[in-house]
């Protein structure tokens, strides 16, 4: 055996859940102290009867009788063999693991608030209840001396609010880890560089298929349309369809609107085991709703109360609620229950197994709460800093940021703020030959419904969106708005000079490489140049 891990911990800490994650990273081989005890006394699979076993064998044997249960299945495996001793309760038993095993035994003791001890104790099943009430367990001789474990352990994690996964690599980098760990740039973003509805959503299911996890952070208030297969897409990643192999993840930044994201849940048939929502992503009330419907139709708002909710996420920290009713988080939602964990444990765990990331952020750029126009804005950072800030995850994990970019700029109906020289969808109509009573169909916010404003191509505010994002790639969407016959263009080559001239062009002001094309809605419709 080269490793003996260890656990303790009061019970409800979370011992099993740790122990099985601490298996799947080490390959270690459970030792169970209750199939041992079970073995050698007869006793049934009954916990108290079962406790009240391992109180006596501790009696006997003055806790030497785990060094026979570890050292029965050290005989039956490999010398190289790390094995895990699921439990420990009292002092005496690490004392003859370490007098037998010496160095090779690492003690890792489990430690929780009473608090959150008694919410987990009271929330298991009652066949796992050995007691009532968590003040009975307090009671019990050994679980009271449980304590003193956490002097002599080698290492002791507090596990209020981590997940299992995050303690079992925090254990084992403590004990072996590499030392100092490279960070492999795994992740991709991908953000609108104007006013959103830049098409980013049907970019995303087309780059799907090359992505391990699709991510999404933002609200109910940008909506994405894709062809493959056709679907709109509010709350859940745009590529969800696209690749059903992904797994799905919803950062602790967003904010849920209930009946639309189990709509989604339900018309995709996702599991627990591919959805994963952060318990602290927001849920939007419907008086959040209510309140953005009498006040933001001044900036043409698409009213669905995400800038209520974040805001009330922000006043109500206290005790009594400064801003409408009390804060709802995912995890306080049971129809939710199944997809609740925590997306930065998962994220970690792709992370470590060399999974590629696709993170989509919602809008665009320069409805950026602090960096667009205020006060016609988002209630959000929408830079591709925003998503990961939202998402929970680390700029050194990017590897590109790609920034979606229309050939024509285009904001919600009405009156929602700068958008520099504006057209008519006549005047595009005229310009790229596509008729007009197409774009007044196609030219409705996918939320909103209400007719876009489009205008002239702003060269330096893409450059500012550019620089902002860090963008190492560029999208350019809507490349039949220069030419209806770009639609048959299969390679760069093939569009028409208007089209190859504007990507020329936007290469140099926004210093970044154009590495995919957009030529319509369609399944074929985007053109990868050297991505």
């Amino acid at each position: 055996m080269r490793l003996l891990i260890v656990l303790s911990g009061p019970i409800a800490v979370g011992k099993s859940s740790f122990g099985d994650e601490l298996i799947k990273l080490s390959g270690a081989l459970k030792v169970s102290t209750r199939k041992f005890i079970q073995t050698r006394t007869g006793t049934l699979d009954d916990r108290r009867a079962l406790q009240a076993a391992g109180d006596q064998l501790d009696i006997d044997t003055g806790g030497a009788w785990v060094v026979d249960a570890v050292s029965e299945r050290e005989s039956q495996e490999a010398s190289d063999a790390v094995l895990l001793l699921d439990s420990v309760r009292i002092v005496p038993q690490v004392a003859a693991l370490r007098a037998r095993w010496g160095d090779k035994v690492f003690h890792v003791h489990l430690h929780a608030q009473d608090e959150v001890l008694s919410r987990r104790y009271l929330s298991r099943p009652p066949h796992l209840k050995e007691f009532a009430t968590y003040e009975e367990v307090r009671l019990n001789a050994t679980e009271a001396s449980v304590g003193a474990l956490c002097e002599i352990a080698d290492l002791v994690l507090d596990a209020d609010h981590v997940a299992p996964e995050t303690l079992a690599a925090t254990a084992l980098d403590w004990r072996e880890g590499p030392g100092v760990r490279e960070r492999a740039a795994l992740v991709d973003v991908i953000v609108g560089g104007q006013y959103g509805s830049e098409g980013k959503g049907n970019v995303c299911a087309h780059l799907a298929k090359h992505y391990g996890v699709l991510m999404r952070i933002g609200g109910p208030n940008a909506g994405h349309l894709v062809k493959e297969p056709e679907y709109k897409y509010v709350q859940l990643p745009s590529g969800t369809g696209s690749n059903p192999d992904a797994k799905i993840l919803i950062g602790a930044g967003s904010t849920l609107w209930l009946p639309q994201l189990l709509r989604e849940i339900m018309d995709l048939k996702l599991t627990s085991e591919r959805l994963s929502i952060d318990p602290q992503a927001m849920v939007i009330d419907d008086e959040d709703r209510r309140l953005e419907a009498g006040a933001l139709g001044s900036i043409s708002s698409t009213k669905q109360g995400v800038g209520a909710a974040s805001a009330r996420k922000i006043a109500n920290r206290g005790a009594t609620p400064m801003l409408g009713p009390p804060v709802c988080l995912a995890r306080d939602v049971a129809q939710l229950r199944d997809f609740v964990r925590d997306v930065r444990a998962e994220l970690d765990k792709h992370f470590a197994n060399g999974t590629r990331v696709l993170l989509e952020g919602t809008q665009g750029t320069l409805l950026s709460i602090h960096h667009g126009f205020w006060p016609s804005v988002t209630s959000r950072e929408t830079s591709a800093a925003g998503c990961l800030s939202d998402a929970g995850i680390s700029p050194n994990r990017i590897r590109k940021v790609i920034m979606v970019v229309r050939t024509y700029p285009i904001r919600v109906g009405g009156t929602s703020g700068w958008m520099g020289r504006n057209l008519t969808l006549a005047d595009v109509s005229k310009r790229s030959g596509i008729s007009l009573d197409e774009f007044r169909k196609v030219e409705k916010g996918t939320i909103s419904g209400v007719e876009r404003r489009v205008a002239e191509f702003d060269w330096a505010q893409i450059r500012r969106s550019a620089e902002l994002n860090g963008a190492t790639d560029i999208a350019v969407t809507f490349a039949d708005y220069l030419g209806v016959e770009n639609r048959k263009a299969t390679t760069f080559n093939e569009l028409n000079e208007a089209a190859r001239d504007f990507i020329v062009r936007l290469e140099r002001v926004a210093g970044t490489a154009v590495t995919l094309i957009s030529k319509e809605f369609a399944l074929d419709g985007v053109i990868e140049r050297n991505f």
